[in-house]
């Protein structure tokens, strides 16, 4: 693939941040087409649409609603209603983690989604989590991990766990995006697994990320602490209704299921047209390790289209699923220009 102009240093770490920065984009820049394709996040571009589901948005939020709510996010999850707590998106939810009594440290593994390392006083290689289980503490996990899609079984988590409580330790396991693949959650297992703490996003699978919900699954004691910090209205009227109906939405829920694993498929083998190999069990995003992944990132964005490159990994980039055919295209013609 042929050399672009790279970005620089100080470019690179806004757009390494975090996805979605459409604003740096479009300043670095000027002349991408428009409008822009962004595939630098993990959101379901073919979100959950509400069918005549209507809200007042004047009156505060009932404490009723809020709990039909958690109900039905119980539900989808797998586990109890009084283990589900609702919060305004998982990033809250993250950083919400050292006030929730926990025991200390709380260790990260290293490498995954940027603010475990921002909120964790300390990280270990995924290799070392067992031996790290047994110094204590809490150990936090993406699963599936993001961004190299990483996919542990809820059985390998479940004997983390275990090693963990023996040393007086807890265990928190982010799945934010686990909804396309219930069977690796752990959420139907937290009765025999008191240490274990769960985080759940609502707009990564549902494609309403700017909805701001999420949720804390876990012991009494985390959620009771959590609804404590939060007070009696940690979520909108908007999240609570349409959260739902779209926890409720079980047809949509299988077909975008099957869709999204199509879609994976359909962008690894457009990928693999252009000499890039994806990886990763997470279908709702694709990472691909290439020595020239800040040259693709830049030769990308030139025409229009936003991934998600990494300092600390420069041969990492991770891309998001198109969500049409039009999409695909676009894609396709501009890695034909590389």
């Amino acid at each position: 693939m042929a050399k672009a102009h790279a970005v620089t240093q100080a470019e690179s770490s806004r757009f390494a941040r975090h996805g979605g920065r459409l604003d740096d984009a479009r300043r670095r820049y000027p002349d991408a087409p428009k409008p822009w394709l962004d595939l630098s996040t993990g959101i379901n571009p073919r979100p959950w649409a509400p069918v005549s589901v209507d809200f007042d948005s004047g009156p505060l939020p009932e404490m009723s609603s809020l709990r039909h709510l958690e109900r039905a996010a119980a539900a989808f999850f797998g586990c109890a209603p009084d283990q589900v707590a609702a919060v305004p998106g998982s990033e809250v939810a993250l950083r919400l983690l050292p006030f929730t009594g926990l025991p200390r440290p709380l260790v990260a593994a290293s490498t995954a989604y940027g603010t475990h390392r921002e909120v964790a006083e300390d990280a270990v290689s995924h290799a070392a989590l067992t031996q790290q289980a047994d110094n204590g503490g809490t150990l936090l996990v993406a699963n599936p991990n993001n961004p190299d899609g990483l996919l542990r079984t809820h059985d390998d988590l479940l004997a983390l766990a275990a090693r963990a409580r023996a040393a007086g330790g807890a265990v928190v396991i982010d799945e934010a995006f686990a909804d396309v693949d219930p069977a690796s959650s752990v959420a139907p297992h937290l009765r025999e697994a008191s240490n274990v703490t769960v985080l759940r996003s609502f707009g990564k699978f549902f494609g309403l990320a700017g909805v701001r919900l999420g949720f804390v699954v876990g012991g009494s004691a985390v959620i009771d602490r959590v609804r404590a910090l939060l007070g009696d209205w940690p979520v909108s009227t908007q999240a609570i209704v349409w959260g739902t109906a779209a926890y409720n939405d079980a047809a949509w829920i299988a077909g975008t299921r099957t869709w999204l694993r199509d879609q994976a498929a359909r962008l690894d083998a457009l990928l693999a047209t252009h000499g890039l190999q994806a990886g990763g069990a997470c279908p709702l995003f694709r990472l691909v390790e290439h020595p020239g992944a800040w040259d693709i990132f830049d030769l990308l964005a030139r025409a229009g289209i936003l991934t998600r490159p990494f300092d600390a990994q420069p041969n990492w980039l991770r891309l998001g699923l198109p969500a049409d055919d039009a999409a695909f295209d676009r894609l396709d013609r501009a890695l034909a220009r590389g």
